[in-house]
């Protein structure tokens, strides 16, 4: 039987310190209000911000492991619901609409997060309309992606057939469908789908409402913004996407591609709503990911301050490593599945400035490549160069 306890903070009084340790459990605020602050700035529009009842608070850190992501004080005496990490299924069977308000507001939080990044990074405003889906597909052909291409061109002429580059996008489509590997240009009622490497899974700014499961292979997420590409993640066997556009109802915010052959699982609303009834250690599982991802998306957040690329580059290399969850001990060395481009990429370094900087970069002492996928010598001593330029930029 799940049994909660309940916890009082007196006005003023600390409940979550940023960059602490997670703890194994989280808190429902049942009376009183609470102030959510960052001391990283960073313009996410959330640095500061007030919960109420029914508002809940260090489920990222709990839910993930991770260290706490902002600071919680107590504006008025609290009350609250504390819930341990190993309770979350059970709750979810008990109380379905409390699961629901935290992934629909993980969900919420990454799409913000998302297009937060791709601004800084990228240095431009997010455009989110169909109308970017040739730009989108321009850009894949432009330097040799056309695969990516082809599927960017159906579904412009599919959302836009009244477009301006409607003649053009048609006359690319023919001109590149002979040899294209592109697949599943219209959603198929299969819920497994294969896709080739180096092919569209789904496009940014395109409708869609199905949820992926990767069942094998792995898969990028990235975002295209003035004629430059940049990578927000490579998921892995096990991992969700396509869960925002599930969720809210709104174009992809990020184009899905295939980083090498894949099986994909699909999961559309009536699954997902059965899932979320029938199957709370699936939820439990899909909200650990979530917080996970936003996890990754502050300590990325943080990387976009970096301003030295050296420094930024073997700080988004320890974003990579941490994500892995492996246990570090001096001399412990890594193989990344990662080139060095593909870490430019994640970092929104300029194709044109690329060259200089990674040439620098693969000839540090830190670094080996083997077979052009990054490899390093000694975690312990890029964790702690990592967390030192951090230090720093506080």
């Amino acid at each position: 039987m799940l049994q909660l306890s309940f916890v009082n903070f007196r006005k003023d009084s600390y409940i979550l310190v940023e960059g602490r340790p997670a703890t194994d459990r989280f808190f429902i605020i049942q009376r009183g209000k609470v102030l959510c602050k960052k001391e990283v700035s960073v313009s996410t529009g959330d640095n500061s911000y007030t919960l109420g009842p029914g508002d809940f608070i260090g489920v990222i850190p709990c839910m993930s492991g991770r260290s706490q992501i902002e600071t919680v004080i107590a504006l008025t005496d609290v009350v609250a619901i504390s819930v341990r990490r190993d309770q979350y299924p059970e709750l979810i069977e008990k109380n379905t609409p409390v699961a629901m308000k935290i992934i629909r507001t993980f969900a919420n939080k990454m799409r913000n997060m998302n297009d937060v990044l791709t601004k800084i990074t990228l240095k431009s405003n997010i455009i989110s309309s169909y109308e970017q889906l040739f730009t989108i597909a321009s850009y894949y052909e432009k330097v040799g992606k056309r695969d990516l291409a082809i599927y960017g061109y159906y579904q412009y002429m599919k959302a836009c057939p009244q477009g301006v580059y409607l003649q053009r996008a048609k006359q690319r489509f023919i001109a590149l469908k002979p040899t294209s590997r592109a697949v599943y240009f219209e959603t198929p009622k299969e819920p497994i789908r294969y896709y080739p490497k180096d092919t569209m899974i789904f496009s940014e700014c395109q409708s869609g409402h199905d949820m992926f499961i990767i069942q094998e292979g792995q898969v990028t997420i990235s975002k295209v913004v003035d004629g430059n590409e940049v990578i927000l993640a490579v998921l892995k066997k096990g991992d969700f996407f396509g869960e925002m556009a599930l969720l809210e109802n709104k174009p992809r915010s990020a184009s899905a591609i295939a980083h090498e052959d894949c099986r994909l699982m699909t999961v559309n609303r009536k699954n997902f709503d059965q899932m979320v009834a029938t199957q709370p250690q699936l939820i439990s599982r899909l909200t650990t990911t979530f917080a996970e991802r936003l996890w990754a998306m502050t300590r990325q957040l943080e990387n976009t301050q970096i301003r030295d690329p050296m420094a930024k580059l073997l700080d988004m290399l320890a974003l990579q490593l941490e994500k892995t969850k492996v246990a570090v001990t001096p001399g412990v060395s890594w193989q990344f599945d990662l080139t060095p481009f593909d870490l430019a990429h994640m970092c929104g370094i300029p194709q044109n400035e690329q060259g200089d900087i990674l040439t620098t970069f693969i000839s540090d002492s830190r670094i080996r490549l083997n077979n052009n996928k990054i490899f390093i010598k000694d975690c312990d001593e890029l964790l702690k160069y990592s967390e030192f330029v951090r230090k720093q930029k506080r």
